[in-house]
């Protein structure tokens, strides 16, 4: 069986139901021509992003010339268009819409409770950042929790995929209050985003989110959870202060032995296991991860690390670890051919190494 791709969430069958959604709401919406074009001779190579794109640009062909009667439809339509696959609706809003604020940005408040608006209302922080981050503090209060995320997540400096807040990328002070508000909400969905928020500031400010971490930590299990998680860059990267913290020092008295591949070599697509003992002479709490340096196309190595478990070990101990290490193609990463390094990493601090040639 072929195996599925993202990309087919937009079928014939949902842009046919779609469509009669329109139809059903404007009886002059031509639902047939609407379906051909979407599914033009180019459909099936276009990939993800560029098939959201086209039925945006497909929605303002055939919707009213006028963006108000166009948004109209559309929030009649959105009710009954749930999910991932529609984030077409706040993508039209970005867009047509970024110079018709007073319409696009209710617009997507509502849109972003059927998909989400995180990418959409980004162009609008860009242009008009003193009047859209003051929304985002009004969304933060909202009784939708799926807007309150919307303030966290649409406000990050660095959202995987959307475009790049670099202003707050420089000084992140205006997302603060946002987070602040949001850190002790009730919905998980919304407290997931405050941690990636804070995640993505600490790749640009470190002291200001461990000053944050140290503030939030122990105030309540969610600040808790939320500083755990959005220290988790600072912590593979070794942080001597985040892993503090967490009571995560340098490890005394720890060795790691026996540091092996099951092979010497391997073909690209295949996996393998690797294996470990550690030994302690003390009690200690670890954080144990392992870190691999890939092969980029230009030869270059890039270190990627790999989190394990995090525990306290008991005085004179010894654990054997074994963990599997896939290197089959992914969108994710591509892997080249060459000498592939691994090391154990402790608390921060790598210890043993290893090595494995991949082969093309």
């Amino acid at each position: 069986m072929e195996d599925f791709k993202l990309k087919n969430v937009y079928s014939r069958e949902l842009i046919t139901t779609f469509a009669d959604v329109l139809q059903q709401i404007s009886p002059t919406f031509r639902r047939d021509d609407f379906v051909l074009s979407v599914l033009d001779a180019a459909w099936e190579a276009r990939e993800l992003k560029e098939r959201m794109r086209h039925i945006t640009v497909m929605l303002r062909q055939f919707l009213p010339s006028e963006y108000a009667e166009a948004i109209q439809i559309l929030r009649q339509a959105a009710p009954h268009c749930d999910g991932f696959p529609y984030l077409f609706f706040p993508d039209f809003v970005e867009q047509y819409g970024l110079d018709d604020e007073e319409i696009s940005l209710p617009a997507l408040e509502l849109f972003t409770q059927f998909s989400s608006a995180e990418f959409a209302v980004r162009p609008f922080i860009v242009k008009n950042p003193n009047k859209m981050m003051a929304q985002m503090l009004t969304w933060a209060e909202h009784p939708n929790h799926h807007v309150r995320r919307l303030a966290s997540e649409g406000s990050r400096p660095r959202l995987p995929w959307g475009m790049a807040l670099k202003q707050f990328q420089r000084d992140p002070s205006p997302v603060l209050p946002i987070l602040e508000r949001l850190k002790t909400d009730d919905s998980d969905y919304v407290r997931r985003s405050v941690a990636n928020n804070l995640n993505d500031i600490a790749k640009d400010h470190p002291g200001l989110v461990i000053e944050i971490a140290k503030r939030w930590k122990g105030v309540n299990p969610h600040t808790d959870w939320i500083v755990r998680h959005g220290l988790r860059t600072l912590l593979k990267r070794g942080n001597r202060e985040a892993l503090a913290l967490f009571d995560l020092h340098h490890a005394e008295g720890v060795s790691i032995n026996n540091l092996h591949f099951a092979t010497d070599s391997l073909a690209i697509g295949e996996a393998t296991t690797f294996s470990f003992e550690i030994r302690t002479r003390q009690a200690v709490n670890i954080r144990l991860e392992y870190g691999v340096y890939y092969v980029k196309a230009s030869g270059e190595a890039v270190r990627k690390v790999f989190f394990i478990h995090e525990k306290e070990y008991p005085a004179n101990s010894v654990a054997r670890v074994v963990r599997k290490i896939s290197f089959q193609q992914r969108t994710t990463r591509k892997h080249y051919a060459g000498l592939h390094r691994l090391f154990v990493i402790v608390n921060g601090v790598e210890y043993a190494e290893t090595s494995l040639m991949l082969t093309a």
